[in-house]
C-alpha cells in the first residue's frame, strides 16, 4: 500500500470521528477528533532514529499510531480497560477484493484466543470505518452476547479454496445463534469485546475495504501461561513466524513478543 495514500485517508477518517451522523443500533460514533493539521509528522514519538526506516515511512508509522492515542477513542476504552491503557496490537486493515475463492473472507473467531494475558474483562477492540462498509464489501458481523461465554479452540477452517495465515476460527459455535452485519460509515467506530464471536465476509467489490483497529488492555492484566491451552497452537504459529521473518529463536515466548509490542499510551505502565 502507497503510505501516503493511507496516510491521507487516515487524515479524513480522523476529520470524520468529530462530526454527528445518523445513529445506528451497531456503531458508535465518537466526536471532537484533534484536528489532523495539529499534528507535525517530523515530531517523532514512536520511532527511533536509525537508517532503517524512510523518513516517509516514519511519517506514516506515526499517522498511523496516532488513532490509539486519541482521547476521543480513550474516553471511551478506559470504561473497559481502567484508566492505565496499553495499546496491544493496531492494525491497518485493507480486505482486498475476493479473486472468486473466498477467500477474502475472515472466519468467525474470538480475538482472546491471540492474547495471553488476561482479564478478558479489560480487553478492548476499537474498530473504525475508514469508508462506507456493509456486505458487498466485506462488513464485521458479530453474534451478539456471545461474549458471555468462555474461549473455544480454535484452528484453521476447512474451506474450498483455503484461508489467510493465521486467521483460526471457531470449531464449535452454535450456528443457530443470530447474527448482526454491521454496516458502517466512513468515522463509525465499534466497541466489542475479545469474546465475542466475530468475522467478516468475503469483499465482493472492485475495491479495497479498508478500517483500522486496535486492541487496548489494563495496564493492571496479567500474562498467563498458554502452553497446554487451547492458545498453544497459535503460539507455536506466531513464534514460528518471528523465526522465519526475524531470526527470533531460543526460549521466546508469546508473552514475550506481546511485551515488545504494547505500547502505554495513558496513565502508567504496571504489568503489560
Amino acid at each position: 500500500m502507497d503510505a501516503e495514500c493511507a496516510a491521507s485517508r487516515l487524515r479524513v477518517v480522523l476529520g470524520h470521528l468529530r462530526r454527528p451522523s445518523a445513529a445506528t443500533v451497531v456503531a458508535h460514533l465518537t466526536s471532537e477528533a484533534i484536528s489532523p493539521a495539529s499534528f507535525h509528522p517530523e515530531q517523532f514519538q514512536y520511532t527511533q532514529d536509525n537508517n532503517v526506516l524512510s523518513l516517509e515511512q516514519r511519517r506514516f508509522y506515526e499517522e498511523l499510531f496516532r488513532y490509539c492515542t486519541l482521547p476521543e477513542i480513550l474516553k471511551y476504552v478506559q470504561c473497559f480497560t481502567g484508566p492505565n491503557i496499553m495499546a496491544m496490537h493496531t492494525m491497518l486493515i485493507n480486505k482486498p477484493p475476493d479473486t472468486g475463492k473466498k477467500t477474502s473472507r475472515h472466519p468467525l473467531h474470538q480475538d482472546l484466543h491471540y492474547f495471553p494475558f488476561r482479564p478478558s474483562n479489560n480487553i478492548v477492540c476499537a474498530w473504525t470505518a475508514m469508508e462506507h462498509i456493509d456486505r458487498n464489501n466485506g462488513c464485521l458481523v458479530v453474534l451478539p452476547g456471545t461474549h458471555k461465554g468462555t474461549l473455544k479452540p480454535h484452528d484453521y477452517p476447512q474451506w474450498e479454496g483455503g484461508v489467510n495465515i493465521m486467521f483460526h476460527g471457531i470449531q464449535d459455535y452454535d450456528r443457530n445463534n443470530a447474527r448482526v452485519h454491521l454496516v458502517m460509515e466512513k468515522g463509525d467506530t465499534v466497541f466489542f469485546h475479545p469474546l465475542l464471536i466475530h468475522g467478516s465476509g468475503q469483499n465482493r467489490t472492485q475495491g479495497f475495504r479498508k478500517a483500522i483497529s486496535c486492541h487496548f488492555a489494563g495496564a493492571n492484566c496479567q500474562y498467563i501461561d498458554v502452553k497446554g491451552t487451547s492458545q498453544e497452537n497459535i503460539e507455536k504459529e506466531i513464534l514460528s513466524l518471528a523465526d522465519r521473518l526475524y531470526g527470533i529463536k531460543g526460549d521466546v515466548s508469546m508473552k514475550d513478543i506481546w511485551q515488545f509490542r504494547g505500547r502505554l499510551v495513558k496513565g502508567q505502565r504496571i504489568n503489560l
